[in-house]
């Protein structure tokens, strides 16, 4: 049986001012990318995400970002190499924190928005999140954009690299996600994008923005919290998949089940 992760961004409310439904994607995702509080989220807020991830059996990633609360972790920036490897490590240490106090534990590392996509490319950067990683412990898994170019780089490092489709954003025909501000980059229909998905996951192609079939390798897929539509996409997008006798389960679960061999 063809088995996948279903992953989504989360613990990302800050306050008074809420982000997203947690505690429903909880119930329908297999992994979760828990904000650290660089981008968004609050200590108080990230554990009680944590807690109920916890108790649904959800595999946790550290969702680390730019030092960027007001635009979201969505801006470009070029922190130094110290500074990047500080934040980095000062997110995973947050979360991993938080994560012992609710009775859970930290396997992934998934960088957010700018700075996910920066390192998808820029090799500086890219080594600056992988050495704080590996400071951290090298055990964690990266997860990143299929196809970029910090898979290999990340992989020669020595870390356990899995990568991820994204099932509700765009995709320019060599495999990049189309600028969000470009329109069309983000897709709303649950229907088309549970259609789209359990193609890629048959034949592993996806369409891209021009038409073309863009080949994406990958274990996870991705369903944006922040997204109006992310609850009732990440539930068509499961129960297409189960009528189709696709598996869904963390990639954590399958590493721990190769490790075990």
């Amino acid at each position: 049986m063809v088995s996948i992760d279903l992953n989504s961004d989360l613990g990302e409310s800050f306050g008074a001012w809420t982000m997203g439904d947690d505690p429903s994607m909880l119930k329908i995702v297999t992994s979760a990318n828990i904000a650290c509080g660089f981008h968004a989220g609050d200590p108080a807020g990230i554990l009680a995400v944590l807690k109920e991830a916890a108790a649904r059996g959800v595999a946790i990633g550290a969702h680390v970002g730019y030092r960027d609360l007001v635009g979201f972790g969505r801006r470009v920036m070029e922190p130094s190499s110290a500074e990047l490897i500080g934040d980095v490590i000062y997110q995973i240490g947050a979360l991993q924190g938080l994560a012992t106090a609710a009775g859970t534990r930290i396997s992934y590392v998934k960088p957010h928005g700018a700075l996910y996509n920066t390192i998808a490319k820029d090799h500086r950067q890219g080594a600056d999140v992988i050495a704080a990683i590996k400071a951290v412990d090298p055990q964690l898994t990266l997860l990143v954009l299929a196809g970029a170019p910090i898979v290999e780089q990340a992989r020669k490092s020595g870390l356990r690299v899995v990568c991820e489709a994204f099932a509700d954003r765009a995709y320019n025909p060599d495999g990049s996600l189309v600028n969000r501000r470009h329109p069309g980059a983000v897709l709303h229909d649950p229907a088309v994008i549970a259609q789209r998905m359990l193609r890629w996951v048959s034949e592993g192609l996806i369409d891209a923005i021009d038409g073309s079939l863009v080949r994406v390798e990958a274990s996870s897929i991705c369903v944006h919290g922040d997204n109006p539509a992310a609850v009732e996409t990440a539930q068509v997008l499961r129960d297409v998949f189960v009528s189709s006798n696709v598996q869904l389960r963390s990639f954590t679960q399958c590493a721990e089940v190769a490790n075990d061999a």
